[in-house]
């Protein structure tokens, strides 16, 4: 039995979920998957600027669980540019979607905290 996996805080996507070469019938290339987590890493580092212990703030995992997740988006992303296949961005369990503009999981971001009220 694995670890207990912690809930990674995405933002929405609202991308296009399916990318492919063009002129190339999706039945004929390969499809590569790319979690929303690793997409959000990934965002949050290479888009937004951020290192990659505050992406794991923003994200409530650990920088070493950030880490992973953009070495694996990066491997994903230049296969598919290198390789002419299509990628395609999927939800995975224990992600939770947040609006644009809010933080991570943060000091605000835990239910009520201790707060009585």
């Amino acid at each position: 039995m694995g670890r207990y996996k912690k809930l990674r805080y995405c933002q929405e996507f609202m991308g296009y979920n399916l990318l492919k070469p063009s002129g190339v019938p999706l039945s004929q290339i390969e499809t590569v998957v790319i979690a929303l987590d690793e997409l959000e890493a990934m965002r949050l580092c290479d888009l937004e600027g951020l290192d990659q212990g505050q992406a794991a703030e923003e994200m409530g995992v650990s920088r070493g669980t950030v880490q992973r997740l953009v070495y694996s988006a990066r491997r994903k992303m230049v296969d598919v540019v290198i390789h002419g296949k299509a990628l395609t961005v999927e939800d995975t369990e224990r992600v939770v979607v947040r609006a644009p503009g809010r933080g991570g999981r943060g000091r605000h971001g835990r239910g009520m905290g201790g707060r009585r009220g």
